[in-house]
């Protein structure tokens, strides 16, 4: 099985968002297979806490205006590791030491990796 068109479509959404507001490391994970309630992982570094806090707003932000419900939202207030959940994609924002602690890469390590897609930023003339 694999991520549905609508969870990558999201996934790319909320990538855009997250690099809008200084996410570094962004990683899709296809998750469809192993976890039947969603699709798709978007996992996301945040340098301090109040950058975390900045990057989950964000994609929560945007994913709501684009008429994405959101499910469940868990450690916002703490800006450590903000988990966003939008039903078909799941959305891990990370502090760094908490990134690297966790290590989701690893326990996922075999779904498929998907690309993403960031905006070209606009040029100053």
């Amino acid at each position: 099985m694999t991520a549905s068109p609508h969870a990558l479509e999201l996934l790319q959404l909320a990538a855009a968002a997250a690099d809008s507001k200084g996410g570094e490391d962004l990683v899709g994970l296809d998750v469809s297979g192993p976890l039947p309630l969603t699709d798709a992982f978007l996992l996301v570094t945040g340098r301090v806490e109040r950058n975390v806090v900045a990057i989950a707003s964000e994609v929560e932000d945007r994913l709501n205006e684009a008429g994405v419900r959101t499910l469940r939202r868990e450690g916002k207030a703490e800006g450590r590791w903000v988990l966003l959940d939008f039903g078909d994609l799941v959305v891990h924002v990370f502090h760094e030491e908490d990134r690297m602690y966790y290590s989701l890469e690893r326990l996922w390590k075999d779904c498929p990796v998907i690309p993403i897609q960031l905006p070209v930023p606009e040029r100053a003339e």
